[in-house]
């Protein structure tokens, strides 16, 4: 069983997933969170505090599911590595999609508070790539974290109705890197 300050941090990720940065405020993480109104401001006593407390959870989520997701170890070829970006992109747009959703919202609002994560991704996808010999792996993996934003993007809005078809997410990451 969660603590109360992870069950309301979870609460308001689902709040900010649902209606943006605008939409958090403490009464309705209360209402999502179903506690009493007052609850959240006697943990987090301004939006400011809030607000910090939603990016660290988001950050403790994210490293949760980069461990959860990730592979044994570092992909033998190109091949595994575009499989393993599908189901990474597959499992943010699914399972994890609120919190995706959260972190758009909250990257276009403050996006300073993405900017670590982001370059963490690309120096991950750069050593990956140098590792598998593929020329020019920084901008490769500037392009390959473009595209995954991307596809991410188009499967929580526009193409959310669809089936995300992992061979095809793979097909498009192998071409990006032929």
């Amino acid at each position: 069983m969660p603590d109360r300050r992870t069950e309301l941090m979870d609460a308001a990720l689902a709040v900010v997933a649902e209606k943006g940065m605008k939409g958090l405020t403490h009464r309705a993480v209360d209402a999502a969170a179903h506690l009493p109104e007052g609850t959240t401001s006697n943990y987090y006593r301004n939006r400011a505090a809030l607000v910090e407390a939603v990016l660290d959870r988001m950050l403790e989520l994210d490293a949760a599911l980069l461990q959860d997701q990730g592979p044994a170890g570092p992909p033998q070829d190109i091949e595994e590595l575009a499989d393993q970006l599908a189901t990474l992109m597959l499992a943010l747009a699914g399972r994890h999609a609120g919190l995706s959703r959260a972190r758009l919202a909250i990257s276009l609002d403050r996006p300073e508070s993405v900017t670590a994560g982001h370059f963490r991704l690309v120096g991950g996808l750069e050593q990956a790539l140098a590792a598998l010999g593929v020329a020019d792996a920084p901008a490769r993996a500037r392009d390959l974290a473009d595209y995954g934003d991307g596809v991410l993007l188009h499967l929580l809005t526009v193409r959310r109705g669809e089936r995300p078809d992992a061979a095809a997410i793979a097909a498009a990451v192998r071409r990006l890197l032929a």
